[in-house]
């Protein structure tokens, strides 16, 4: 499990959570809000900078958090 990280607009509370995996040449960064249960997942190549990634996944999430309100 990753380290809290700032929560995007769109989302209440104060954290969401960035977990990283290596899936062979894959890195899988998933965005979590503890708050709400949401979750979202950006995939890319193995080497991706984690900030990138992180940054990819709370954007998602935040795009997903709009969404579905």
């Amino acid at each position: 499990m990753g380290r809290p990280q700032d929560r995007p607009r769109g989302l209440s509370g104060k954290d969401i959570y960035v977990e990283f995996v290596i899936l062979g040449n894959s890195l899988k960064a998933t965005a979590i809000d503890p708050d709400s249960g949401l979750e979202a997942s950006v995939v890319g190549p193995a080497n991706a900078p984690r900030h990138t990634m992180a940054e990819a996944a709370r954007n998602k999430l935040n795009y997903m958090a709009r969404k579905k309100s």
